[in-house]
């Protein structure tokens, strides 16, 4: 499609907003989905590249010392500096023709190089109509920032919206599910257990990624198994913590549990898998317990901290850490009829991910502190912040931590529909927070118990879809679940730049 659009004409001096260019912003306009791209236009000599609307695939840029300018997926594991994340703010063109200075040696200094000047004109994404010259199109609607005048009816079991948001992450999912390749199943080299599985689910046990689970069950034929891929790290200062107590108890050193059961994601992880074997019978959850011990974190440090780059603080990596290990898949199952554990590795290539439901739907702690402060206007302004930032802090970090074990990651509540649709509502219709006469805290007519306010929708879901202890589980950061965070030293702030 790229392709046919530079080729509308044979012409080579046009301007830069020549009906080539007002083309390619067309053709990226119409596309869906994650992607980054890279495409040279030789008969115009003009480069374009640039990532999806929220940067779900990572694009990296890097001007080399000779005077050459580098894009790529992923940083040279030689040369961490200098490197920058291609913003997912729309699309860039740089004409190789009038734009960059051809590299020479500096008058006076044969030996030195004089740096080149690449200076790529920015077309960003715009809600202005595809009828105006080199418009791209953002393909999402504006966050709705009306503010409740009168208390609004209680979110319930019965509320429409509840029934929406399960049609559109439905449908989310299996665009995603139901047709995965079939040279990605069965590639594992550890094919000790039969069956082919084709996705696997992060699993942590929490709210978003267990509604994944269930919806996912509805649409795979039952007699195919679904990974869910629960990591738990060994954290010297957990280990300790919890020796010392064990030691000021009295208890004997036979005692002392495992490093990976003082995990919180490990044991909800094991609390959804039980629901999820009751509300789905007959269908193989596999709980893959991806246990890694502190020296094989230390040894992976190298390459995950590669990895993450241009990113380069210490929440970047506690967060990178867990998603390269659970991408990786390797850890142990336990039959759940002989009770049996045996090694295991998914042969899934295809990672489901619930990253997204946070900024959505108003699930972060932060969130709830907004609207303690400023009500409802502070409340959006946060929703606003994360959901703009998602390409800058997390998605292609994410891309380059998984893709390095040759899987994909896919984002259903990051699916351009469901993601339209849920910056549409009022916020009083994605969670609970309320300005007006009544506690959150109160029962309500349903005979539902207390529900925490933040992501109240995804939680109503959780409780129709028959997961009651999922409705009702606290939200928890991943380096904080699977004890990334703060492995040396307890004071380390998050936004503390790495060794």
């Amino acid at each position: 499609m790229l392709l046919q659009a530079t080729r509308r004409s044979s012409r080579d001096d046009l301007p830069a907003n020549s009906e080539e260019t007002d083309s390619v912003c067309g053709v990226i306009s119409s596309v869906s989905g994650p992607y980054a791209f890279i495409f040279y236009d030789a008969v115009h000599q003009r480069l374009y590249y640039g990532r999806d609307a929220l940067g779900r695939r990572s694009l990296v840029t890097r001007k080399g010392s000779n005077g050459t300018l580098i894009i790529s997926s992923v940083c040279d594991d030689s040369i961490h500096e200098d490197w920058r994340e291609v913003e997912a703010d729309g699309l860039y063109m740089l004409n190789v023709k009038n734009d960059v200075n051809i590299t020479k040696a500096i008058p006076g200094n044969p030996g030195e190089i004089e740096d080149s000047n690449f200076v790529p004109r920015h077309i960003p994404w715009s809600n202005l109509s595809a009828e105006m010259p080199c418009v791209l199109l953002y393909p999402f609607s504006s966050l709705n920032k009306s503010l409740p005048d009168h208390p609004q009816p209680e979110l319930s079991l019965n509320s429409v919206v509840v029934l929406r948001l399960a049609e559109h992450l439905s449908q989310s999912l299996s665009y995603r599910v139901r047709y995965v390749p079939d040279h990605i199943i069965n590639s594992s080299p550890d094919m000790s257990h039969k069956g082919a599985v084709t996705v696997s689910i992060l699993f942590s046990g929490g709210l978003d990624c267990t509604i994944l689970a269930r919806l996912v069950h509805d649409l795979l034929p039952k007699g195919q198994s679904i990974d869910l891929l629960n990591v738990a790290f060994e954290n010297p200062r957990v280990v300790a913590a919890a020796a010392s107590i064990s030691k000021s108890g009295l208890k004997s050193d036979t005692a002392r549990p495992s490093p990976y059961s003082l995990c919180p994601d490990r044991n909800s992880g094991f609390s959804s898998h039980e629901e999820l074997c009751r509300v789905c019978p007959g269908r193989v959850w596999r709980f893959v317990c991806i246990d890694i011990p502190y020296t094989e974190t230390l040894n992976h440090r190298a390459q995950v901290k590669c990895l993450i780059s241009p990113h380069n603080t210490e929440m970047d990596i506690s967060i990178a850490y867990a998603l390269y290990f659970a991408a990786r898949g390797r850890g142990t199952v336990r039959d759940q009829t002989t009770g049996e554990v045996a090694s295991y590795t998914t042969s899934a290539r295809v990672l489901l991910s619930g990253l997204g439901a946070d900024e959505l739907f108003g699930g972060y702690t932060r969130h709830a502190t907004a609207f303690s402060r400023k009500g409802h206007p502070g409340l959006l302004e946060e929703l606003e912040l994360d959901f703009y930032r998602l390409g800058k802090r997390n998605l292609g970090r994410d891309d380059r931590v998984i893709s390095h074990w040759g899987k994909e990651a896919r984002y259903p509540y990051l699916d351009e529909s469901l993601v339209s649709w849920a910056l549409a509502l009022p916020v009083w219709e994605k969670c609970g927070f309320k300005d007006f006469t009544g506690s959150v805290k109160a029962r309500s007519s349903s005979g539902l118990p207390t529900l925490e306010p933040g992501k109240k929708l995804l939680r109503l879901l959780a409780w129709k879809l028959g997961m009651t202890r999922v409705a009702a589980e606290k939200k928890r950061a991943i380096q904080f679940g699977a004890r990334t965070a703060k492995m040396e030293r307890g004071k380390t702030k998050g936004t503390a730049l790495i060794d």
